[in-house]
């Protein structure tokens, strides 16, 4: 519960950053060949994180349905992260490509985060290995 509050408040933070003291940073991070206006993907994507923050903070009920739709956040602005590192965009302090690199290995640990702390992984792997149930045809028939 703690990582998931923790991811929550992780996610409030930076989409009020998009918003507002971190905008011009999170614009350097907007793929060149993203055929949407540049502010609107940094506002958007803002908007999105707070929804999913706050959704994480308040929603626990439906906390494994958030963690794959956070998950696949992290997944989405995955470009964004290689774009900053391919064209050599210093932004967030990231101002060598050694930096920039390594941060690249950190997208994959949110999603994990995001799948652990929700209980998203644990909820698909019991899914996958609950005994499946074998009808006959006559009972599959009446179904």
């Amino acid at each position: 519960m703690i990582a998931r509050w923790m991811l929550g408040a992780f996610l409030l933070f930076t989409g009020v950053g998009h918003l507002t003291f971190a905008r011009a940073s999170f614009v350097a991070q907007v793929p060149t060949w993203l055929p949407l206006p540049v502010d609107f993907v940094v506002l958007a994507s803002g908007v999105v994180e707070i929804a999913l923050g706050l959704a994480l903070l308040v929603w626990a009920r439906q906390r494994v349905l958030i963690g794959w739709l956070t998950a696949a956040f992290f997944v989405a602005i995955f470009p964004g992260n290689i774009e900053q590192f391919v064209s050599g965009t210093d932004a967030f302090g990231l101002d060598t490509d050694l930096s920039r690199g390594i941060r690249l290995l950190f997208q994959p640990l949110l999603v994990i985060w995001a799948l652990w702390s929700t209980g998203a992984w644990r909820a698909w792997r019991a899914r996958r290995t609950r005994p499946r149930v074998h009808r006959s045809d006559h009972e599959a028939r009446e179904l």
